[in-house]
Order: structure tokens, then sequence, then C-alpha cells
């Protein structure tokens, strides 16, 4: 199977335990990345595993945030790293939001995440799947893998052959397919709730929308705000994706890119459906929308920035709060999939969000800080028991 590499840093109930390296691995991690897992406030993780198999050219990092709350459950992001540094933060961000996204969707999970490095439309094989499903399984459940950007059904169809803690699976194979759909619904019960606060009324009717990303989720997203009868402006790098969109919708507007979306006059809601960071020092300053509410995780740049957010009068809806659908379906298929089941939790995101902005605004802080605190509150209770 390969070289495995693992920073071991045992939860809360085996502090005895030393850090471990195991299977003849070295750690090696530069300072920024060593002090994002021990020292600074985004760290606190259990364990980083990092993964190499040199027959099928498998590169991969399985970061476990958090058990507290039962298995960490995250999905798998496969996808062309800078560097292997880039990876590495990449996963300890993503699991420490899957510990807070599980907290508030109310699921007895902790958070993990892994990505894959390298280019999935050019390395991408079963051997390589297959090589990833051993090493989550060498975790012994501990942690719980799904889909993300860059994997799809099929691609878990393939992992759980050697991995039975495998969800996101197609139907034939015993899973709930694409949980894409809930994802969507979920970030639109989000904007439902961030509309009723900012405008007391729970829709996106006679609303300019602007989504910046229309892949798995964004496009499915389209559809709802459509049927709720806003109007919508789409951009996405990837020219099929947009393509895909306007045949469907031929009344969608499109713009170059994302600067010009931000950009876009009388915009009231800003969805970032595609990759982490959309929130930054540079697209603050010039958003016009007055609500941000989109699938993406990790949307915030750094600390800060909600609190810029807030000085501008820009509504934030916590990502981990709003896109929780798709792990919300994921969950439940380790109990026996039923999509009306999870539907009807997923529609609880319309509360939860309303909840965070209404303890927002008694703490006085900005909704993120708000949605961090309950979570952590959750979670440090489990500890406790």
């Amino acid at each position: 199977m390969g070289v495995t590499t693992v920073t071991d840093v045992r939860p809360p109930s085996s502090p005895e335990l030393p850090t471990a390296v195991e299977q003849g691995g070295t750690a090696h991690a530069d300072g920024g990345v060593l002090h994002t897992l021990f020292r600074s406030e985004q760290g606190g993780h259990e364990q980083v595993v990092l993964c190499q198999d040199r027959a099928s050219g498998l590169k991969a990092v399985i970061a476990v945030h958090s058990t507290a709350l039962g298995p960490a459950l995250g999905g798998t992001r496969f996808h062309a790293y800078a560097s292997e540094e880039e990876a590495v933060l990449d996963a300890l961000n993503l699991s420490r939001g899957m510990s807070y996204k599980n907290a508030l969707a109310g699921l007895d999970h902790g958070g993990g995440k892994a990505v894959i490095i390298g280019d999935p439309d050019r390395i991408k094989t079963e051997e390589l799947l297959l090589a990833y499903g051993r090493f989550v399984a060498s975790l012994g459940g501990r942690y719980v893998t799904a889909c993300d950007v860059g994997t799809y059904v099929a691609d878990m169809d393939v992992v759980a052959r050697t991995n039975k803690w495998t969800t996101g699976r197609s139907p034939a194979n015993g899973g709930a397919g694409d949980s894409s759909v809930l994802t969507a619904y979920g970030v639109f019960q989000g904007m439902r709730a961030s509309a009723q606060h900012a405008w007391g009324d729970p829709t996106l009717r006679g609303r300019k929308v602007g989504i910046a990303g229309v892949g798995k989720v964004g496009h499915l997203l389209v559809d709802h705000l459509l049927k709720d009868g806003a109007e919508v402006v789409i951009t996405d790098v990837r020219t099929e994706s947009v393509a895909r969109v306007v045949a469907e919708h031929p009344q969608v507007t499109v713009v170059a890119d994302t600067e010009a979306l931000i950009r876009t006059e009388g915009l009231d809601v800003y969805a970032p459906c595609a990759l982490g960071g959309a929130l930054n020092d540079d697209s603050v300053p010039v958003l016009t929308a007055k609500i941000v509410c989109g699938a993406a995780n990790n949307q915030l740049a750094h600390p800060g920035v909600e609190k810029d957010l807030s000085d501008r009068g820009i509504l934030y809806a916590p990502d981990y709060v709003v896109n929780a659908g798709g792990v919300i379906q994921v969950a439940d298929e380790l109990h026996g999939f039923d999509f009306d089941r999870c539907k009807t939790k997923a529609a609880k995101i319309f509360d939860t969000t309303l909840a965070i902005f209404a303890r927002a605004k008694a703490d006085g802080i900005p909704p993120a800080a708000a949605a961090d605190r309950l979570a952590e509150h959750r979670m440090a209770e489990a500890r406790r028991a």
C-alpha cells in the first residue's frame, strides 16, 4: 500500500499517549503547517495522516479534527494543489469546518476531511481510488469519507470496495446518490432565512442573486432560485458548466468572471459556490450585495473578514451552516437512507440560520462568531459527557 506518515494527536480521552509516527514514516512539515496543527486557534486536530502509494501515484492527506460527537465525517477533495503544504493546510481547514458543520447540523459525527493531490482529469484511476480506500480503512472507522470537489458518486463506489466507511455511494451500491441535491436545497433554505432577517420576507422573489460556480451544487441552486422568482446572474471558470445552465435556463445572465459578478449593479445576494477564500481583503470592499450565502467551504479568507462584512452592513450566512444539507444526506446513509427524512432535516437549516442571526444580534458579534460559539458549545458538552 506504500508509505503512510501519521501525525497522531491523541483525543482528549487518551492524553497520556505521546505523539506517534506510525508505519515507519517521518513527520515533516514546515512551521506554517505545524503552527496551524498544534498552536493556532485553527488547529486542535486529533490526527493527520499523510498517504502515499507509489504504484498508483496516490498522494493524499486525511485530517481528523474531532471525534467528540462521533466518527469524523467529511468528503474527499481531489485537486491540483500548488504545493503539498497547501494541500495539508486545506485538509486542516476543511476538517475543522466539518466539525462545526456537523455539530450545528445536529449530527452525531465529528469533523474530518481528505484531499487527494493532483488533477483528477489526469491522474484519477481505479487503482488510485482503491489505494485511497485502503488508507481510509486503516483508520478503523475514525474517519468516514464521502464526495467533495473533484470526486463523484462513481468514485465512492470504487473507494467502498476497499473501505466500508464510505458514504455518497450510488443507490445501486446501497448509497444515497448525489449529495449535491440536498446541499443546494440547504443553501436555498439559508438564503431564505437571510432574506427573512434582512428584508422581513423569506423569499428571493424579485431579488438579484449572483452565483459564482455552477457546478454540482451551483446549477441546482439556480433551479431553486428561478422557481422562487429570483433574477439569477452566474459565472464559472468552466465554460461547459455555464453552457449547461444556459441551455436549461436561457433567462439567466452570464458575466465574465467573479470579479465582474461581485461588482454587478443591483446585486442583492452573492452566492460563492466554488472553492474557498472568496471573501477577502480585495473582494469585500467592492461587493455590491447585501447578503452573502453560498455553498463553498471556508469562504472567509482569514479571521477578521467577518467583521469587515459586518462593518459594511453585509449579512453573512456562515457557509458551514447553510451548506450542511449534503452531510446530512450522507450521514443518513449510514443508518439506512430515507430521502424524505433527510430533506426534513435539511429544511431546518432555515431555523438554524435564523437562530444564529438572532444570537449574533443579541451578543453584538458577527454571525460567523455566533455560529462558532454554538458549535463549540455542543462539542464541549459532548466531551464533558
